[in-house]
């Protein structure tokens, strides 16, 4: 059993653990510079539920994942219940339902379904690969009830990531991508349509031709994809008045950032501020004049970054970019080498979800995508959010740890 147990363990990647706990322990520290001058301890509380999500994370890579084959519909349900207690029990803040208290201690199901739809996902396209746009709308029939579920709590930083997820798995399954163009040409339409009239009218007849090349019935397919393409940008309307007030002023002030500076736009202002005042190396830990002010609000969650940019400058930002590309490349190695296409969509689902949300994050810190509450990986408190990204590890371990043939990847 021993002999076992250092086989499989000599299969996992440690540079990419060793890479996810460096961040998680940095932001601590980081965390720590935002609050230093108030009562709170969320970096205690960081580093302590980061140190646990280790151990979660060591613990599943010992599991082998192909069990999760046979749990998938299991998995699915659980996702789907949690969702739904939300709506009934949950709790309220900052415009949506997304809280339900455990034992005295505020969890997010949201952020614990991500894992739900990567393993729904995976396991269905491994079952049965994407052959015909039946079998894609069957898949994305399944996977729209917990998305439901998340957007009308209503988190749309939640399932925009649950989008980014569903593409790049499609996307690995190698899926025809002239459907995955048509698959996210209903929100570029909504954006289009408001921006740009003509710009609107060429991409409809783009898409006809996509429609035309890539559909099985091409004359039916390019008339319903032209048909969809005029009812969502006129749909994008009505799309605008379910969103919440808050929401539209994110999107207004990204549109805008000095739209309104005091108000709406002040949070995304001072976060610019902070990120240009440091300059190179940084204004140093503890003494950055935007973060040890607190003139950035929510600094220790949503927008980390721009304390890293204050603080530790230039340099600091890049090298966090730097190790978030390391661990993508680490999650692209495993990928290659799964020893099976659901270890490896597995994989992609787990990258998918990192790559969206640290890039969205960081864009959003800089004024370069809309502020919507996506948190930047291992770095932002959130005990949810950094219990998932650990557990999203720990698969991505697993399949490392159960690859034929160990060598050095």
């Amino acid at each position: 059993m021993r002999h076992r147990f250092r086989a499989y363990s000599s299969r996992l990647d440690y540079l990419l653990l060793f890479l996810v706990s460096s961040l998680t322990f940095f932001g601590g520290i980081t965390i720590l510079s935002t609050e230093i001058n108030t009562r709170y301890n969320n970096w205690l509380q960081h580093i302590t539920f980061g140190a646990i999500g280790v151990g979660i994370c060591l613990i599943i890579a010992r599991w082998n994942y192909r069990r999760l084959l046979e749990l998938h519909w299991v998995i699915y349900a659980l996702t789907n219940l949690i969702l739904v207690t939300v709506k009934i029990i949950g709790s309220s803040a900052n415009g949506a339902q997304s809280w339900v208290s455990i034992a005295g201690i505020k969890v997010e199901p949201s952020e614990f379904a991500k894992i739900g739809i990567i393993i729904t996902l995976c396991a269905l396209l491994h079952r049965k690969p994407i052959n015909n746009p039946f079998d894609l709308v069957k898949v994305l029939g399944i996977t729209a009830l917990p998305w439901l579920l998340v957007f009308f709590q209503p988190d749309l930083g939640t399932s925009l990531v649950f989008g980014a997820i569903t593409l790049g798995i499609l996307y690995w399954s190698n899926i025809n991508r002239g459907w995955l163009l048509l698959l996210v040409s209903p929100i570029v339409s909504m954006i289009i349509f408001n921006v740009y009239f003509v710009g609107w009218i060429v991409w409809a007849i783009l898409l006809a031709v996509v429609a035309w090349l890539s559909l099985p019935w091409k004359r039916i397919g390019t008339l319903g994809v032209l048909l969809a393409t005029f009812l969502t940008g006129w749909l994008s309307k009505l799309l605008w008045s379910v969103l919440k007030n808050y929401q539209k002023e994110r999107i207004l002030v990204f549109l805008d950032p000095d739209k309104d500076i005091m108000g709406s736009g002040y949070q995304l202002t001072q976060s610019r501020i902070a990120i240009g005042s440091g300059g190179l190396w940084g204004k140093g830990l503890f003494h950055g004049p935007q973060t040890q002010l607190n003139f950035v609000p929510e600094q220790h969650t949503d927008f980390i970054f721009s304390a890293v940019a204050e603080e530790w400058g230039f340099v600091g930002a890049v090298a966090v970019v730097l190790v978030f590309w390391l661990i993508c490349l680490r999650l692209l190695l495993i990928a290659n080498s799964a020893r099976d296409n659901f270890g490896s969509l597995l994989v992609i689902g787990v990258f998918s979800m990192i790559l969206f949300q640290a890039i969205v994050n960081i864009g959003m810190t800089i004024g370069l995508a809309p502020i919507t509450g996506i948190p930047l990986p291992w770095l932002t408190y959130g005990r949810s959010s950094l219990m998932t990204n650990f557990i999203a590890i720990g698969l991505a371990e697993s399949v490392a740890n159960f690859r034929p043939n160990p060598k050095d990847y």
